[in-house]
């Protein structure tokens, strides 16, 4: 699903650990996660196209979309439903990924005494796989669909797109705000990328925020 593959090409198959930071890594989980739902008919924007609510209660067959939904206990605009989807994302598409046999998690210390988790993955080439093809689109080289286009789109969202691929980070971000905005998505995942694109970086400019008035005495 989307956002497992977010999350593999998150992750730094050689040298281990991860490209970017785990805020912005939550954020675009939490983005994935949202455009799966939107996907999926079981949430849409209300008439006035300002919050995003619950349309479809119906069960779905992946226990984490399931929970992630019932996240969505009202309708709530963008930012909001980015920040309720992003508590433990990232552990739970782990954890996903590991029960899937993709990789496997172990939980370790750092000189014994600061707790981190260490991963090994499985499945290499399919990674590299993903990767590649991920990245021929962002470097021009083929046309995105609508999956590596909500890939591109989310990892340039929390400005990580030059961190996951090598290449020109002018380059590469130019080509991704046109693949933002795009046609390769339907009108309802086109408004949903939008919204996830302005809540992920409100998110982050928050964050920052956050972050420099608690360093200032």
């Amino acid at each position: 699903m989307l956002h497992e593959d977010l999350m593999l090409l998150f992750l730094d198959e050689v040298a281990g650990g991860l490209r970017t930071d785990s805020t912005s890594i939550r954020n675009a989980l939490a983005g994935a996660v949202l455009l799966e739902l939107v996907e999926s008919g079981r949430v849409a924007f209300e008439a006035d196209g300002g919050k995003l609510a619950v349309v479809d209660s119906a069960p779905l067959g992946n226990e984490f979309l399931r929970e992630s939904l019932a996240r969505i206990g009202k309708p709530m605009k963008p930012r909001r439903a980015v920040e309720e989807l992003r508590g433990h994302v990232e552990d739970d598409v782990l954890a996903e990924l590991d029960a899937r046999g993709v990789l496997t998690v172990e939980k370790v210390r750092v000189l014994g005494i600061f707790p981190t988790r260490a991963w090994t993955l499985h499945d290499v080439r399919a990674v590299s796989d993903l990767r590649r093809l991920v990245g021929d689109v962002a470097r021009g080289h083929r046309a995105p669909d609508d999956r590596t286009g909500a890939l591109i789109s989310l990892l340039y969202a929390v400005k990580a797109l030059h961190k996951v691929f090598r290449g020109d980070k002018h380059e590469m971000n130019a080509r991704a705000r046109e693949i933002a905005a795009g046609d390769w998505a339907g009108v309802a995942v086109r408004k949903a990328v939008d919204a996830v694109h302005t809540a992920v970086t409100a998110a982050l400019v928050a964050a920052t925020v956050a972050a420099a008035g608690g360093g200032s005495s």
